[in-house]
């Protein structure tokens, strides 16, 4: 590609540069996930202690502190609140970590910008396969956890994939235009960092949605980490099939915004170099 062309944000354009660069991004997020732990003595361990730590601290603070219960039911076990609680930290968190990341995404890679023809727009999806990485990692201690807590773990649990695949769109799609607007307004970072701590705390991670007055529900749900979150639980806590109709209203709807991130990105890029 020559530095003077503009690129296109055409969908098949999208497509393309994600085959023809797939080995790239391979590689990126390997680097990227094995230098979080660089230099530490335990390695890439530490992605399979952290979950572990933080599943047992959320167990023992809300089953034996606390004493929590989710849906007020008797029959609840005393583990259930916290892998509720734990299940959707990690779709919070996965959402989260790319987005934070995004607005320095150009800014912490100058190299690529100035000095050779890099496909920039790469960049969001190596961030987002290192998320994924980890999430995977805690969804894998989730399940296990549940096992031993419960003695089973519901099928249902195969349609994971189907319940984060609309959450990756969407979450990719605003990572092109955070990405974007990164290079030219300084502030969207620490603007995106507050955003996530409100979202966190506007989406039932701590709390069920029916503990909400009837009035309050549709402003939670308009959280796009709501949906995605209820439904996560819905397989893999409560054993029920997910929602396909919401499901795949939710998928067109991400298409689309990340069609538009990338379209804005692949638009704005040019831009780069200049400001940098």
């Amino acid at each position: 590609m020559s530095p003077d062309t503009v690129p296109s944000g055409s969908l098949a354009a999208l497509i393309k540069s994600l085959w023809l660069h797939r080995q790239l991004i391979g590689q990126m997020t390997k680097r990227e996930v094995l230098g979080r732990y660089k230099g530490s003595v335990m390695g890439l361990a530490w992605s399979f202690i952290n979950p572990i730590f933080m599943l047992a601290v959320y167990t023992f603070v809300f089953s034996v502190v606390f004493k929590a219960r989710w849906g007020g039911g008797g029959g609840e076990s005393k583990t259930q609140f916290a892998l509720v609680l734990f299940t959707g930290m990690i779709v919070h968190g996965l959402f989260a970590e790319v987005l934070n990341r995004a607005p320095s995404l150009i800014l912490s890679n100058v190299n690529y910008v100035k000095k050779v023809v890099f496909p920039l727009e790469i960049l969001p999806v190596v961030s987002m396969a290192a998320a994924l990485f980890h999430s995977l990692i805690s969804l894998g201690v989730l399940l296990v956890a549940f096992t031993l807590f419960n003695g089973f773990l519901h099928w249902t649990a195969i349609f994971i994939p189907l319940v984060l695949l609309p959450l990756v769109i969407l979450t990719l799609g605003l990572a092109w235009i955070l990405a974007s607007l990164g290079v030219f307004l300084r502030d969207v970072g620490q603007t995106i960092g507050l955003l996530m701590t409100v979202m966190l705390f506007l989406a039932p991670v701590f709390y069920p949605i029916t503990a909400l007055p009837e009035d309050m529900r549709s402003w939670i749900l308009l959280n796009p980490i709501t949906f995605i979150i209820e439904q996560t639980r819905e397989v893999l806590i409560w054993g029920k099939g997910p929602s396909w109709a919401g499901l795949f209203i939710y998928t067109v709807i991400a298409s689309a915004i990340a069609w538009i991130g990338y379209m804005w990105f692949q638009k704005t890029r040019k831009g780069f170099a200049d400001v940098l």
